[in-house]
């Protein structure tokens, strides 16, 4: 399985603290304020925050805290925001891309940078790593959505590029810009996903022994414990045992 699913289910083993499930709301309403205030408060007519929504009730953020954030577009929030991508390198060589939204570029290119350097990292320039990343569409499933032939078959409607299917569910990929039109094609023949969203999918991992799995782990955590940052991608790839130590 490649590193970022790991990396998905490895926080989801963790039980994320109260903390850490109370900022990652902050986040997620963050994003569907500053996607309303970009185009139509209306999910339906704004994929943008179609997606950010949906993302959001993915992880049971209540309905009132989501029209709330909606609202806040309204009132001019979001308004002062701008989208930064961060582009470095881990502990073990791991290519890191950070996905930020802030209010003060300069505070968050500090702190992002004082993160890498504290943890054994090193930020670059923008494309540094980029180029090991594809940006694709990401829709999850889980296994009760159907076995592996009608996945597929469903995906291959839909218009997706490819499916994995693992003891832990369907993820289907689809090109970037295709994800709200293959997502809403997935909805019709499957039911509703566990989530959609866009990601930068590795297109090459480098390989990490438990020692670096653990700084790697410290890395990502300080930068996803910074207000600004989004979210964090790594490529890295670790066998079922390193993972299991973890």
């Amino acid at each position: 399985m490649a590193g970022h699913s790991k990396w998905a289910n490895i926080q989801h083993r963790k039980g994320r603290q109260d903390a850490a499930r109370s900022k990652l709301f902050s986040k997620l309403s963050k994003e569907i304020t500053v996607a309303a205030k970009m185009g139509d408060p209306d999910p339906d007519k704004n994929p943008r925050l179609r997606l950010a929504v949906k993302e959001a009730k993915s992880v049971s953020v209540p309905k009132d805290v989501i029209d709330r954030a909606i609202k806040k577009s309204q009132a001019g929030e979001g308004d002062d925001y701008e989208e930064i991508r961060y582009e470095g390198y881990g502990p073990g060589g791991v290519a890191v891309i950070v996905e930020a939204m802030t209010d003060n570029r300069n505070r968050t290119a500090s702190n992002v940078r004082s993160t890498f350097t504290k943890n054994g990292g090193n930020l670059g320039e923008t494309g540094s790593v980029g180029f090991m990343f594809d940006r694709k569409g990401e829709v999850t499933y889980p296994l009760s959505a159907g076995d592996n032939d009608t996945v597929m078959m469903a995906a291959i409607e839909a218009g997706a590029e490819d499916v994995e299917s693992t003891e832990d569910g369907h993820t289907i990929y689809c090109v970037d810009t295709d994800l709200n039109e293959v997502a809403t094609a997935l909805e019709a023949e499957l039911g509703e996903s566990n989530s959609t969203k866009l990601i930068w999918k590795p297109t090459t991992t480098t390989e990490l022994d438990l020692e670096g799995m653990q700084k790697l782990m410290k890395l990502i955590d300080a930068l996803e414990d910074d207000d600004d940052v989004q979210r964090v991608t790594v490529n890295f790839e670790a066998s079922d045992e390193v993972m299991e130590q973890l």
